[in-house]
């Protein structure tokens, strides 16, 4: 067999680079129409409304009073407004269909009473200790969980545990 030269490709490596810059292109012109659509949508109105209030201030007369805005209170003003309220609940059972994160509804019934009364609505399960550790000793088949509710709301749940059966519903 005759011996042959090796074969040698031309513009091979020319055309790697085109297609690498074509796919750069277009991931730039994808990241720039994102971040227009953001710009066009407000950005979740956090930068827009920055900027709004500053032209306000900027606009209003030197020696008025700017009105001020209400704001909001931020996550960790909510947060620290919420309190971790432990509470037992009369069916051991509901609580093991709970999971952490969970939003419930708790119901208090008073033995004789004809009506029961929601104590919390829409409150958050933060744990659900292991069953052997909920269950009470003294057989009435109650099981604890953790609720994060308002200060004022932990109040009641407590007063609401010692006079009657608590029940939860899910939200």
């Amino acid at each position: 067999m005759p011996h042959f030269d090796p074969l040698r490709v031309r513009g091979s490596g020319r055309r790697l680079r085109r297609a690498l810059f074509r796919r750069r292109r277009a991931t730039a012109a994808g990241l720039a129409m994102t971040a227009a659509a953001l710009a066009a949508a407000g950005a979740g109105g956090s930068v827009g409304a920055a900027a709004d209030a500053e032209a306000r201030a900027e606009s209003a007369a030197p020696g008025a009073v700017a009105a001020a805005t209400p704001s909001r209170p931020s996550r960790a003003q909510r947060a620290a407004e919420l309190v971790s309220a432990p509470v037992r609940i009369a069916d051991a059972a509901t609580v093991r269909l709970l999971r952490r994160g969970d939003r419930v509804d708790v119901i208090a019934a008073v033995e004789g009473a004809p009506e029961a009364r929601v104590v919390a609505s829409g409150a958050r399960v933060t744990e659900v200790p292991k069953a052997r550790e909920t269950v009470m000793d003294t057989g009435d088949g109650g099981a604890l969980i953790v609720l994060s509710v308002p200060r004022a709301t932990a109040t009641e749940l407590a007063a609401a545990g010692v006079t009657s059966r608590l029940a939860v519903t899910l939200c």
